[in-house]
């Protein structure tokens, strides 16, 4: 195993890969009784156009068939319910998908050994049957009606649609009811065969754990399975337009009493995601933040009554930074949030402050097993490995750099959604 140290922090990251590629990441941390695990694919919602194993033609796949897969494997031939097994053996468990991977998690204080080689096990063990995938359809049908009646999940997965034009990030990651109708078994196996492969898989774990004792269950475990031999899987790369899709929508939604508004500022980008992320993150907690003298302002003139919250997402050419907030005048909170964009000037000073944030952020994720988990699993997923050094990655930033980038930064591609109360008539 290779050990790394993680600077600042009095913490190891222990990493092998083993023979048939599987990568695992080990991060001991003996002060604390929980252990997490994490068990990721490099596969999620945005891979619906790819060569599949064994072939040379690009396919596309139905959207929301990565989300589908997902809870296909919780179904195994056993007929074992991995929820069943996880919580009789004193853990909690859970799966998730997203844009660009697939994770199954578990956490719990007993039964360490047991768990990690259960998880393999039923992830690495599909059972797709014409009869149980048509089950999982209505299943999925009710979970799409239901997000269909959230405004959030409304005003979110609008504004990624009306960001993006050609990429699939602006497409649901559960899909539509339409789509995942149209899902068969042997499209789910040809997804699982294709992207489930050891090589294109990882697995973290953070806790409580003897490090040798677990590599030593995993390779165990490995070696009594036979995977095929992959080279790179290759997906479709889109060519996506700087410019937007939409620039603005105004939409009705039930549920809601007071409107609901948010902003996408699209941003092309061509080498060092991180830094770019990290001044693009100070840049708008300075100018939109909680404790920003916009988000004063806001509150004084009753604009809004709590903070913005700001995220972002990234595809391989462009950063999304996103503003969500409730207002009952949201054309004009828009109309302030463009504003104070248009002035990108901000002192030294405020510079520093954030990155003192950001290293406080740091610290917390340091002592935390799971936010600890999650920062090793979007490290492999957005730079293909794990940053052991952002402490002085931060502590290097300087207010020249940083000026300089804001200088050349153009946020002229935007989209804006309004979502109303629906009016009764």
């Amino acid at each position: 195993m290779k050990k790394t140290k993680i600077e600042k922090f009095d913490l190891d990251l222990y990493y092998e890969k083993l023979d048939n590629g599987l990568e695992v990441y080990m991060i001991p941390k003996n002060n604390c009784n929980n252990v997490y695990v994490t068990f990721s694919t490099k596969y999620g919602s945005n891979d619906i156009e790819f060569v599949p194993i064994n072939s040379k033609k690009m396919i596309k796949v139905n959207d929301g068939i990565a989300h589908f897969l997902e809870h296909k494997l919780f179904e195994q031939k056993s007929g074992v319910d991995p929820f069943t097994f996880f919580s009789e053996n004193g853990a909690d468990a859970n799966a998730n998908t997203n844009q660009v991977k697939t994770t199954y998690l578990f956490s719990g204080t007993n039964n360490t050994i047991e768990n990690i080689n259960y998880l393999l096990d039923y992830v690495q063990d599909p059972y797709f049957t014409d009869k149980n995938v048509e089950k999982e359809k209505g299943i999925i049908t009710q979970e799409i009606k239901m997000y269909l009646d959230d405004p959030d999940t409304i005003l979110y997965e609008t504004l990624l649609k009306n960001t993006f034009n050609i990429h699939p990030i602006k497409y649901p990651i559960i899909g539509t009811i339409e789509s995942i109708n149209k899902i068969t078994k042997e499209e789910l196996y040809t997804c699982y065969n294709t992207f489930y492969n050891p090589s294109n898989m990882f697995i973290v774990i953070t806790g409580n754990i003897d490090k040798d004792e677990v590599i030593k269950t995993i390779k165990e475990n490995q070696k009594k399975k036979k995977f095929k031999t992959i080279n790179e899987i290759k997906t479709k790369k889109y060519d996506e337009k700087d410019e937007v899709c939409l620039e603005h929508q105004t939409i009705d939604a039930s549920n809601i009493t007071i409107p609901k508004t948010a902003i996408a500022y699209k941003i092309k980008y061509d080498k060092n995601l991180y830094i770019n992320l990290l001044y693009l993150l100070i840049l708008f907690d300075i100018k939109l933040g909680a404790t920003s003298d916009f988000t004063k302002t806001m509150m004084d003139q009753k604009i809004i009554n709590s903070d913005l919250y700001i995220d972002y997402i990234n595809t391989d050419k462009h950063i999304v930074i996103t503003i969500f907030g409730e207002s009952k005048t949201p054309d004009k909170l828009l109309e302030k949030i463009k504003e104070e964009m248009h002035n990108l000037d901000t002192k030294e000073e405020e510079f520093a402050r954030k990155k003192k944030t950001l290293i406080s952020s740091l610290i917390y994720i340091s002592d935390n097993i799971f936010s600890l988990n999650h920062n090793v699993m979007n490290d492999i997923i957005k730079y293909g490995q794990f940053n052991e050094d952002k402490y002085n990655v931060i502590k290097d930033l300087n207010y020249i750099d940083y000026e300089r980038f804001i200088n050349n930064l153009n946020l002229n591609n935007t989209s804006s959604i309004i979502v109303e109360p629906k009016k009764v008539s």
